[in-house]
């Protein structure tokens, strides 16, 4: 009797795991994003932006929405640790591009750092979500030249989802439907990229 319930309680208190990967150049704001959607929808403040220090490594962030578990893996963009990207691609059931629109002179980096991502067979079939970060900044550049640049490259991306969507981690604004899209997708993808199962 014993076993039965608790096969039971496991069955009934098990749940979807999904790992999305946060990518892009160092000081696009990728930690402070993150910080972001633990406040959101977690409730807690998050880190404030003057004590984030550069992401040697990796962060991780969890949420739980729609009765399913969300982790975040916020990994370093130093050009020095754009190698360990790969590594976590095989895992990963979306990707996050963050892009800081107010640095105009890195935009053909983060172009090449986002093809070298996009030409990687491990990706194939995962969706990409090409965040355009700081739009508060006055300076910053628009949605508009951001998916300009992303243009370039999408027809590598095939049938596969992607967007762009303009946002500001450190105003929150454009982080809840981020989230709210990647969530979608992921689901959506079950079949080219199968949710992990965990208990609570």
């Amino acid at each position: 009797m014993y076993s039965f319930l608790s096969g039971l309680y496991k069955h009934l208190t098990r749940r979807e795991a999904y790992y999305i990967v946060i990518i892009g150049l160092d000081n696009a704001g990728k930690t402070t994003l993150l910080e972001r959607i633990k406040s959101i929808f977690l409730g807690v403040p998050g880190l404030p932006p003057e004590r984030i220090a550069p992401t040697v490594g990796l962060n991780i962030g969890r949420i739980d929405i729609g009765g399913a578990r969300i982790n975040f893996q916020d990994l370093g963009g130093q050009t020095d640790l754009q190698t360990i990207w790969e590594r976590y691609y095989r895992e990963c059931h979306a990707i996050v591009f963050v892009v800081d629109s107010s640095d105009p002179e890195r935009i053909e980096e983060c172009k090449n750092a986002l093809e070298r991502v996009i030409l990687d067979d491990t990706v194939e079939g995962v969706p990409v979500l090409m965040l355009a970060n700081k739009q508060d900044v006055p300076t910053a550049l628009r949605l508009e030249s951001i998916k300009e640049i992303f243009n370039q490259i999408a027809e590598r991306l095939g049938a596969r989802d992607s967007r762009v969507l303009p946002i500001s981690a450190l105003e929150g604004n454009g982080v809840k439907d981020a989230v709210d899209w990647l969530f979608l997708r992921v689901q959506r993808n079950k079949v080219n990229r199968p949710p992990i199962i965990i208990s609570q």
